[in-house]
């Protein structure tokens, strides 16, 4: 009874976290992902693109680049516009404005895997093999549905939208500079050389490990989770070629291969693959 009496009186008094709730205005722009593909990352580079006069960090993105699960309803009515917003929700319509980052689900898996140790929500000696299971099955502890329900409901309906931009995790890696460009002039915002650089420069994964680990308290993904266990982790790409069992990737690329060959990602064990060779 208590609890409902508080969660009534934070409802009343816009003291609650929307989520999926999140009053939309026609001038916001979503940056939207599926949990753990590197949605943070880009956070701060659109963050130090937008305000290249501020230092952004682990105490001030929440703010910057507002997040509807970490902030209040009240918190989230008095930002300045345009708001730049981050989200993991799967399609929603009111969304005018989308960068949506995607990842492959191989580097995915193996990233939500060390997160949810952090977090633990999973002991250490929890194997890849039964996680990998539950990830393509969508057995998580958030609302945002499998990765291939999360990307299919972004990419298949808004793919050829001018209001939607899709971005690749790997190419923002490898060619920072043209990508972050391109998001740039999708949310218009001068992308000159330099501003690129400097952008980049601040963003770079060094820095953020830096910063995480003087700030980690402060930010409310890693506020109360293992200190000994990174956030930001190698952040790099095709990790899952040397530390997922062929076994789990062959699972995951059964399950969304088609997807994944649409976002151009080559398949390496799955009965797809295995067609498509035999067929040259």
């Amino acid at each position: 009874m208590i609890r409902l009496l508080i969660a009534g009186f934070k409802r009343a008094f816009g003291l609650h976290y929307p989520g999926r709730n999140l009053e939309v205005f026609p001038d916001d722009t979503f940056l939207v992902s599926y949990p753990k593909s590197g949605n943070t990352w880009t956070r701060f580079l659109v963050a130090n693109l937008a305000y290249p006069e501020k230092q952004v960090d682990f105490a001030n993105v929440n703010v910057l680049t507002p997040d509807p699960e970490a902030l209040s309803k009240r918190q989230l009515a008095q930002m300045p516009r345009p708001r730049i917003i981050k989200s993991h929700q799967y399609f929603d319509p009111r969304y005018q404005r989308v960068i949506y980052i995607v990842r492959d689900p191989r580097d995915v898996v193996l990233s939500a895997y060390y997160f949810d140790i952090k977090r633990q929500t999973i002991d250490e000696s929890y194997s890849l093999e039964d996680y990998s299971t539950r990830f393509v099955r969508g057995e998580n502890d958030h609302p945002y549905g499998s990765w291939g329900e999360n990307v299919a409901s972004w990419v298949y309906v808004r793919g050829t939208s001018p209001g939607f931009l899709l971005v690749r995790y790997e190419l923002l890696q490898s060619d920072g500079a043209r990508e972050l460009g391109r998001i740039a002039e999708f949310m218009g915002i001068p992308h000159d050389p330099e501003r690129l650089a400097s952008a980049l420069d601040r963003s770079s994964a060094d820095r953020m490990r830096q910063l995480e680990k003087k700030q980690a308290h402060l930010w409310s993904s890693t506020r109360q989770t293992r200190a000994d266990k990174p956030f930001v982790r190698a952040a790099r790409v095709g990790g899952w070629r040397k530390e997922l069992p062929q076994t789990c990737v062959a699972k995951i690329e059964s399950a969304w291969g088609e997807l994944m060959k649409d976002l151009g990602y080559e398949l390496a064990v799955s009965s797809l693959a295995g067609a498509e060779r035999g067929a040259d």
